[in-house]
């Protein structure tokens, strides 16, 4: 009898520990699907949260995907070496730490047609143009352009700061396919199919106002593009595209997908955000969200409680500077000139609007780097930290206070830090996944050849 109830007692021993072997397992395996926080023993001082924060931002390289550029700022006179009003330059970009920006080749929507995509593709070229003559004529001992991650991480260990480029609507490939490779060999490495308005590639997120919409998604042509671009290892931005467009892109690319400036639905209903099922698409896909400093992206209700208090002090200063004001809507019936001064031309304005402001007693208060990081809290939480990324849409209308250009990059990690994430974890965030992502589109486009 006591030899049997010995080998019970036993069995029972074994099966509990390797139930909690298990447990062990699916917990550390759900852990690192979502953040590895750390929770220290004993509280820091502000001071010493600063000082590791400082550490961690120069060992991490810190990647921006989605600058705007402006070319009338990439020439022998006026250029990125000094430090003009746009929001990234090289000097901004040395003081707030910023390692890798990714210069974009914009162009906004027009005709689908023969003269519409001509004018665009000159467009477009004039961009290329430019970053390519920043790298290699204006900043070469500064700047260098990278085409994989192992580029990155060379230029930055040789003290450079590195420049990427993506391209922020394929209108300017027009009909020929040939383009999509023509821009590859001039250094993309990812491309959004639309923009703010329908493209011959697919469907805009801006057909959701009016449910009004012209391929249903993508358009044979469209699909046809995806593939070229997963045959040459440029990765697809799926940020201004519709949520049914988004759907196909991914059930046809054979390679991880990006959205190179998003952020979560659920805490801010815009279109230009993702839901919770895209989201679970995004972690699905192995891809990552770049998640976007841009105010009325970020908190909406904050940003127009505080725009409502600001309207009359701003047409005031507009008013006195002689600057046309434009919302959002006004903004983008513009052609991209005037787009591009008009955003140049914002910039000061409000700068001297929110100076004028502060100086009011419980005026609304702006949206900031705090409420820009609930949106990594909210989609590490929800699909795992290797699926977020950061994005700021500078020169493009982005920008939070604290980090309202490249020089105060800084306080992005240090908001991070102080939320407890690790340095493992902020380096994912800042470049370590979008990266990851860039290889492996890599891999699939070298499978394919």
């Amino acid at each position: 009898m006591r030899t049997t109830i010995t080998s019970v007692c036993k069995m029972r021993i074994l099966a509990s520990a390797l139930c909690a072997f298990f447990i062990l397992l699916q917990f550390n395996s759900c852990k690192e699907e979502t953040t590895m926080k750390e929770k220290p023993k004993t509280a820091l001082t502000d001071a010493q949260i600063i000082e590791k924060a400082k550490g961690i931002h120069e060992r991490v390289i810190t990647l921006d995907t989605h600058c705007d550029i402006n070319v009338n700022n990439f020439t022998d006179s006026i250029n990125y070496t000094q430090d003009l009003d746009a929001q990234v330059t090289l000097p901004k970009m040395i003081k707030g730490g910023l390692d890798v920006a990714w210069f974009i080749v914009y162009t906004g929507q027009d005709s689908l047609n023969a003269d519409g995509y001509e004018k665009a593709y000159k467009n477009a070229m004039s961009k290329f143009d430019a970053i390519h003559k920043l790298t290699e004529e204006i900043a070469p001992d500064q700047i260098e352009l990278a085409t994989t991650s192992a580029d990155v991480r060379r230029i930055q260990k040789a003290g450079k700061k590195v420049a990427m480029i993506g391209v922020e609507n394929a209108y300017p490939i027009g009909t020929d396919i040939k383009n999509v490779e023509k821009f590859y060999n001039l250094g993309a490495r990812y491309m959004s199919l639309s923009h703010n308005g329908h493209s011959q590639l697919c469907d805009s997120n801006t057909g959701e106002a009016e449910n009004d919409w012209l391929h249903n998604g993508l358009s044979d042509f469209g699909k046809e593009v995806l593939v070229e671009m997963n045959r040459l290892g440029i990765m697809i931005d799926v940020s201004h595209p519709s949520k049914t467009s988004m759907k196909q892109m991914i059930e046809l690319s054979k390679a991880p997908i990006i959205a190179s400036h998003s952020s979560a639905r659920a805490l801010c209903d815009h279109s230009r955000n993702l839901d919770d099922e895209q989201l679970q698409w995004m972690k699905e896909n192995g891809g990552v969200i770049q998640t976007v400093a841009f105010t009325s992206y970020v908190n909406t209700e904050k940003n127009e409680a505080r725009n409502d208090k600001l309207k009359e002090i701003r047409e005031f200063v507009a008013d006195s500077m002689g600057i046309v004001w434009h919302d959002w809507n006004s903004f983008g019936k513009l052609d991209e000139a005037a787009q591009m001064e008009f955003i140049k031309n914002r910039k000061t304005v409000m700068d001297i609007t929110d100076a004028k402001a502060n100086e009011i007693e419980n005026f609304p208060p702006s949206v900031d780097v705090s409420d820009f990081v609930d949106h990594i809290d909210y989609m590490v939480e929800k699909i795992g930290l290797k699926h977020v990324g950061i994005s700021s849409d500078f020169d493009g209308g982005g920008g939070v206070k604290g980090w309202n250009d490249a020089s105060e990059t800084f306080n992005v990690t240090l908001e991070l830090v102080r939320r407890g994430y690790t340095e493992e974890d902020i380096d994912k965030l800042w470049s370590g996944n979008l990266l990851r992502v860039l290889d492996e589109v890599e891999v699939v486009a070298n499978s394919l050849k």
